[in-house]
């Protein structure tokens, strides 16, 4: 297992490898479960001194030329801006993923500078398979790479919960895929841990078969859930697929996000997924964020979905 506390490390180190649920999502760690912070309202009275605050965003896809978004750029600084306004200064901020769309080394130096006007401590990413394009993930890693493993996947402890960030992004004709020395990691990574320990894990494509005929399911994931079967909170985080989708199995429960850049069309419509011009003023309605409530002694969720500001 990793040991790092991200509290005594620089931005730099932390900016390295998001349900945001949309653009912005906030949740909270509250007496070893994972709760949520409602954006932009206020927390309920049970949940104010939350142990953990954090905030996810995903596939802002810089560098992308399309009628599906003309200005990712724009929708892009306008989720920082939200998560700016969140209403508290989160203890770190993930992203999930498709940072840039070519992975050229200027669209990871626009991301990297937006991102430092994130109002938080800590940053960290995960590779998408955009960010991956022709080089398996060699520019990536320059850029956000620090202090990872392998081909960059990391953990680290913070307030009590244990967090995984995974790569499986990198083999581009096996689209999903974690491997053999990533599941070797995240096996000797867990085993020290306590059966209470909250876990939050966040990759970019789905860790459950959303969709595999599009790529949106990791193959080998029920090995490296596996490894989480005896801890009684799992949380995975997940882009990709550009849409909200939610889905529990036994303790762990997975939250797909949405996007900042562009639409993607539900599973199985059309051969294949490609980016939704929308007719016009509907781009806002499909990038958005969702306020997520949970009230400690209930066992669901509250959701409410709200479009990008």
């Amino acid at each position: 297992m990793t040991d790092v506390d991200p509290r005594n490390m620089t931005r730099r180190q932390l900016m390295r490898h998001s349900a945001w649920f949309g653009a912005a999502v906030g949740l909270a760690v509250v007496g070893g479960e994972v709760l949520s912070h409602v954006a932009g309202a206020p927390a309920d009275a049970k949940a104010t001194r939350p142990g953990l605050r954090f905030a996810q965003i995903s596939d802002s896809h810089l560098g992308f030329n399309g009628t599906a978004n003309p200005d990712v750029v724009g929708s892009f600084g306008r989720a920082i801006t939200q998560i700016n306004n969140l209403g508290y200064t989160p203890d770190f901020v993930i992203h999930t993923g498709d940072l840039t769309h070519l992975a050229t080394p200027a669209q990871f130096d626009q991301v990297k500078q937006m991102m430092t006007g994130i109002d938080t401590p800590h940053i960290f990413t995960v590779p998408g398979e955009h960010d991956s394009v022709d080089d398996a993930g060699q520019k990536y890693r320059a850029a956000f790479g620090a202090g990872g493993r392998g081909d960059g996947w990391y953990s680290f402890d913070i307030a009590g919960v244990h967090v995984l960030g995974l790569v499986n992004t990198l083999n581009l004709k096996k689209l999903g895929h974690l491997g053999t020395d990533q599941l070797e990691f995240i096996e000797k990574d867990l085993a020290p841990l306590s059966s209470d320990t909250p876990i939050i894990v966040f990759s970019h494509i789905p860790l459950f078969a959303m969709y595999p005929d599009w790529g949106w399911g990791t193959d080998d994931s029920a090995q490296a859930l596996s490894y989480m079967s005896r801890f009684a909170s799992v949380t995975c985080l997940n882009g990709h697929v550009h849409q909200l989708f939610s889905k529990t199995e036994g303790n762990v429960t997975f939250y797909s996000g949405t996007t900042t850049a562009y639409p993607l069309p539900h599973p199985g419509d059309g051969p294949a997924p490609k980016p939704l011009t929308l007719p016009a003023g509907r781009l806002q309605d499909a990038l958005g964020i969702r306020e997520v409530t949970y009230t400690p002694g209930d066992r669901a969720l509250a959701l409410k979905e709200e479009k990008l500001l």
